[in-house]
């Protein structure tokens, strides 16, 4: 309850869900809260190095979490439930170095946000990671990091698909989804000006409308595309259609993070 709900960012907010059997994963910006399916608080777990959290994901037995105020990625053990791995990444003249390191450890990265992560993916093919400043969606594969493929400036959410990639381009107000084949490309919702509400700040302090965010998969080629105000969006490669639109809230601070299917049955 002592979340900012104000403004944009930093430590205000909750940064992307996950589930591992009745457990709920929910990423504050440094801390990780765990809930039943009904939202009941179970418990919570804080390390120095998780700072400005942008979005979790979870691979086998573990989560990964974007540290984007450590340059880094921390994975979090669902069976021992503490932090028990980390990867701080940095850019070099020749590319990028990533160095594991242990969170429980007394000496870790420093604080910084020269990468400004804030998306990590995980497949057989590897660890996925983007941020505003990596240039591209990078791959780490356990003994080295290099950049997969570049991205437009702005994406968020990139994630290897199919035969390949699927993001938010959040500067252009699209989704896309690019491969050696085809380009499928959906315009994010907008909403006329007047309808928005808590627009009285300035721009630096709340989540502009259109600004794509968050994006999984439903299977069958369709997609949920999240998007501010609060608004999440069906789209079909197939048929290349937007099939359905649903708005939370038109008040302009409340902005979609991150998106997963909820797994659990509903009344």
């Amino acid at each position: 309850m002592n979340i900012d709900w104000q403004g944009r960012g930093w430590d205000r907010g909750l940064r992307g869900i996950e589930f591992d059997g009745d457990d709920v994963y929910i990423a504050a910006s440094d801390e990780l809260l765990v809930f039943d399916p009904d939202f009941r608080k179970i418990a919570s777990y804080r390390i120095p190095y998780l700072k400005h959290c942008h979005e979790i994901t979870r691979y086998e037995r573990r989560l990964y979490l974007t540290s984007t105020g450590h340059d880094s990625i921390l994975g979090f053990d669902l069976d021992k439930h503490q932090f028990s791995w980390g990867l701080h990444i940095i850019k070099t003249l020749d590319g990028y170095d990533a160095t594991p390191f242990h969170p429980g450890d007394t000496v870790g990265p420093a604080s910084g946000n020269n990468l400004h992560l804030n998306n990590v993916y995980c497949s057989d093919r590897g660890m996925f990671i983007s941020g505003l400043r990596t240039g591209g969606l990078l791959r780490y594969t356990g003994s080295k990091i290099k950049l997969f493929l570049p991205l437009p400036e702005g994406a968020h959410n990139a994630r290897p698909y199919r035969d390949g990639v699927l993001f938010n381009d959040t500067d252009s107000d699209m989704v896309r989804f690019v491969s050696p084949e085809v380009q499928r490309v959906f315009r994010i919702p907008r909403y006329q000006p007047d309808v928005l509400t808590h627009t009285d700040f300035d721009d630096s302090r709340i989540a502009r409308q259109a600004f794509g965010r968050g994006l999984c998969t439903l299977g069958n080629g369709v997609i949920a595309a999240g998007s501010s105000p609060s608004t999440v969006t069906l789209h079909d490669l197939e048929s290349m259609q937007t099939t359905l639109s649903i708005n939370l809230t038109t008040d302009i601070r409340n902005a979609i993070h991150g998106l997963e299917v909820w797994p659990y049955a509903t009344a």
